[in-house]
Protein backbone atom coordinates (compact mmCIF):
# COMPACT_ATOMS: atom_id res chain seq x y z
CA UNK A 1 0.00 0.00 0.00
CA UNK A 2 3.01 2.30 0.39
CA UNK A 3 3.23 2.78 -3.39
CA UNK A 4 -0.48 3.67 -3.49
CA UNK A 5 -0.01 6.29 -0.74
CA UNK A 6 2.97 7.86 -2.51
CA UNK A 7 1.08 8.07 -5.81
CA UNK A 8 -2.02 9.46 -4.07
CA UNK A 9 0.18 11.99 -2.27
CA UNK A 10 1.27 13.54 -5.57
CA UNK A 11 -2.03 13.03 -7.39
CA UNK A 12 -4.01 14.86 -4.72
CA UNK A 13 -1.42 17.66 -4.74
CA UNK A 14 -2.50 18.54 -8.30
CA UNK A 15 -6.10 17.31 -8.13
CA UNK A 16 -7.28 19.35 -5.14
CA UNK A 17 -6.37 22.81 -6.52
CA UNK A 18 -8.24 21.83 -9.70
CA UNK A 19 -11.31 21.00 -7.59
CA UNK A 20 -11.16 24.15 -5.50
CA UNK A 21 -10.21 26.71 -8.14
CA UNK A 22 -13.79 27.35 -9.11
CA UNK A 23 -15.50 27.36 -5.71
CA UNK A 24 -15.47 31.10 -5.03
CA UNK A 25 -13.58 32.55 -8.01
CA UNK A 26 -16.39 31.73 -10.44
CA UNK A 27 -19.03 33.03 -8.04
CA UNK A 28 -17.11 36.29 -7.66
CA UNK A 29 -16.68 36.63 -11.43
CA UNK A 30 -20.29 35.88 -12.33
CA UNK A 31 -21.79 37.81 -9.42
CA UNK A 32 -23.66 34.84 -7.91
CA UNK A 33 -21.79 35.39 -4.64
CA UNK A 34 -24.10 38.33 -3.98
CA UNK A 35 -27.14 36.07 -4.25
CA UNK A 36 -25.51 33.61 -1.87
CA UNK A 37 -24.66 36.37 0.59
CA UNK A 38 -28.26 37.62 0.68
CA UNK A 39 -29.41 34.21 1.94
CA UNK A 40 -29.71 33.74 5.71
CA UNK A 41 -26.29 32.07 6.05
CA UNK A 42 -23.10 33.43 7.54
CA UNK A 43 -19.80 33.69 5.71
CA UNK A 44 -18.45 30.90 7.91
CA UNK A 45 -21.31 28.60 6.88
CA UNK A 46 -20.61 29.30 3.21
CA UNK A 47 -16.91 28.56 3.69
CA UNK A 48 -17.55 25.40 5.72
CA UNK A 49 -20.15 24.16 3.23
CA UNK A 50 -17.73 24.49 0.34
CA UNK A 51 -14.87 23.01 2.37
CA UNK A 52 -16.87 20.02 3.55
CA UNK A 53 -18.22 19.33 0.06
CA UNK A 54 -14.70 18.92 -1.31
CA UNK A 55 -13.47 16.92 1.71
CA UNK A 56 -16.46 14.56 1.44
CA UNK A 57 -15.79 14.15 -2.31
CA UNK A 58 -12.17 13.26 -1.61
CA UNK A 59 -13.24 10.96 1.23
CA UNK A 60 -15.56 9.11 -1.13
CA UNK A 61 -12.77 8.89 -3.72
CA UNK A 62 -10.42 7.42 -1.12
CA UNK A 63 -13.12 5.02 0.09
CA UNK A 64 -13.40 3.70 -3.45
CA UNK A 65 -9.75 2.59 -3.20
CA UNK A 66 -10.50 0.25 -0.27
CA UNK A 67 -10.71 -2.77 -2.64
CA UNK A 68 -6.92 -2.42 -3.10
CA UNK A 69 -6.51 -2.78 0.65
CA UNK A 70 -8.92 -5.74 0.85
CA UNK A 71 -7.20 -7.49 -2.06
CA UNK A 72 -3.75 -7.08 -0.53
CA UNK A 73 -5.10 -8.23 2.84
CA UNK A 74 -6.46 -11.41 1.22
CA UNK A 75 -3.15 -12.10 -0.53
CA UNK A 76 -0.99 -11.92 2.57
CA UNK A 77 -0.18 -10.21 5.85
CA UNK A 78 -0.54 -6.46 6.00
CA UNK A 79 0.09 -3.81 8.64
CA UNK A 80 -3.48 -2.62 9.20
CA UNK A 81 -2.45 0.27 11.44
CA UNK A 82 -0.12 1.72 8.81
CA UNK A 83 -2.82 1.42 6.15
CA UNK A 84 -5.48 3.19 8.21
CA UNK A 85 -3.10 5.93 9.31
CA UNK A 86 -2.07 6.25 5.65
CA UNK A 87 -5.68 6.94 4.76
CA UNK A 88 -5.90 9.36 7.71
CA UNK A 89 -2.78 11.14 6.42
CA UNK A 90 -4.28 11.45 2.95
CA UNK A 91 -7.51 12.88 4.38
CA UNK A 92 -5.66 15.39 6.58
CA UNK A 93 -3.39 16.45 3.72
CA UNK A 94 -6.39 16.76 1.40
CA UNK A 95 -8.27 18.89 3.92
CA UNK A 96 -5.24 21.16 4.30
CA UNK A 97 -4.89 21.62 0.53
CA UNK A 98 -8.63 22.14 0.24
CA UNK A 99 -8.53 25.01 2.72
CA UNK A 100 -5.60 26.54 0.83
CA UNK A 101 -7.47 26.12 -2.47
CA UNK A 102 -10.63 27.73 -1.12
CA UNK A 103 -8.57 30.63 0.20
CA UNK A 104 -6.89 31.23 -3.16
CA UNK A 105 -10.26 30.93 -4.89
CA UNK A 106 -11.64 33.63 -2.62
CA UNK A 107 -8.93 36.20 -3.37
CA UNK A 108 -9.30 36.18 -7.15
CA UNK A 109 -12.01 36.21 -9.79
CA UNK A 110 -10.04 34.01 -12.18
CA UNK A 111 -10.11 30.22 -11.85
CA UNK A 112 -6.71 29.70 -13.46
CA UNK A 113 -5.09 32.23 -11.14
CA UNK A 114 -6.72 30.48 -8.17
CA UNK A 115 -5.37 27.12 -9.40
CA UNK A 116 -1.85 28.47 -9.88
CA UNK A 117 -1.84 30.27 -6.53
CA UNK A 118 -3.00 27.11 -4.75
CA UNK A 119 -0.24 25.15 -6.48
CA UNK A 120 2.34 27.80 -5.58
CA UNK A 121 1.37 27.81 -1.91
CA UNK A 122 1.17 24.02 -1.99
CA UNK A 123 4.68 23.78 -3.45
CA UNK A 124 6.02 25.64 -0.41
CA UNK A 125 4.40 23.20 2.01
CA UNK A 126 4.99 20.16 -0.21
CA UNK A 127 8.58 20.69 -1.37
CA UNK A 128 10.34 23.99 -0.60
CA UNK A 129 10.13 23.92 3.20
CA UNK A 130 11.56 20.39 3.09
CA UNK A 131 14.44 21.54 0.88
CA UNK A 132 15.15 24.48 3.20
CA UNK A 133 15.13 22.17 6.23
CA UNK A 134 17.65 19.82 4.60
CA UNK A 135 19.98 22.65 3.56
CA UNK A 136 20.05 24.55 6.86
CA UNK A 137 21.01 23.73 10.39
CA UNK A 138 19.94 24.71 13.87
CA UNK A 139 16.72 26.51 14.63
CA UNK A 140 15.91 27.37 11.00
CA UNK A 141 16.23 23.73 9.98
CA UNK A 142 13.83 22.70 12.74
CA UNK A 143 11.40 25.47 11.83
CA UNK A 144 11.30 24.58 8.13
CA UNK A 145 11.10 20.89 8.99
CA UNK A 146 8.03 21.61 11.13
CA UNK A 147 6.47 23.71 8.35
CA UNK A 148 7.01 20.95 5.78
CA UNK A 149 3.81 19.05 5.10
CA UNK A 150 5.73 16.01 3.90
CA UNK A 151 7.37 15.62 7.32
CA UNK A 152 4.00 15.39 9.06
CA UNK A 153 2.44 13.28 6.31
CA UNK A 154 5.33 10.78 6.43
CA UNK A 155 5.03 10.58 10.19
CA UNK A 156 1.32 9.78 10.04
CA UNK A 157 1.65 7.27 7.19
CA UNK A 158 4.28 5.32 9.13
CA UNK A 159 1.58 4.52 11.65
CA UNK A 160 2.52 7.14 14.24
CA UNK A 161 -0.37 9.44 15.13
CA UNK A 162 1.37 12.23 17.02
CA UNK A 163 -0.48 15.22 18.42
CA UNK A 164 2.05 17.56 16.77
CA UNK A 165 1.07 16.24 13.35
CA UNK A 166 -2.65 16.53 14.05
CA UNK A 167 -2.19 20.07 15.41
CA UNK A 168 -0.15 20.99 12.32
CA UNK A 169 -2.82 19.81 9.90
CA UNK A 170 -5.68 21.33 11.90
CA UNK A 171 -3.79 24.64 12.14
CA UNK A 172 -3.19 24.71 8.40
CA UNK A 173 -6.86 23.92 7.75
CA UNK A 174 -8.04 26.57 10.20
CA UNK A 175 -5.72 29.23 8.74
CA UNK A 176 -7.04 28.60 5.23
CA UNK A 177 -10.68 28.65 6.32
CA UNK A 178 -10.35 31.72 8.54
CA UNK A 179 -8.44 33.51 5.77
CA UNK A 180 -11.26 32.71 3.36
CA UNK A 181 -13.88 33.99 5.78
CA UNK A 182 -11.92 37.21 6.29
CA UNK A 183 -11.71 37.77 2.52
CA UNK A 184 -15.46 37.13 2.15
CA UNK A 185 -16.32 39.42 5.06
CA UNK A 186 -14.11 42.15 3.62
CA UNK A 187 -15.80 41.89 0.22
CA UNK A 188 -19.23 41.93 1.83
CA UNK A 189 -18.39 45.04 3.82
CA UNK A 190 -17.28 46.93 0.71
CA UNK A 191 -20.42 46.06 -1.27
Amino acid sequence: MQSFFSVAYWTLFFFIPALTMRLLAEENRSGTIEMLITKPVTDWQVVMGKFLSIVVLIGISLALTLPYYITIWNIGPIDHGAVWTGYLGLLLMSAAYTSIGIFTSSITNNQIVAFLLALLIGVFFHIIFDVFANNMSGFLSQLFDYLSLSTHYDSVTRGVVDSRDIIYFLSLILMGLVGTEVVLAKRNATK
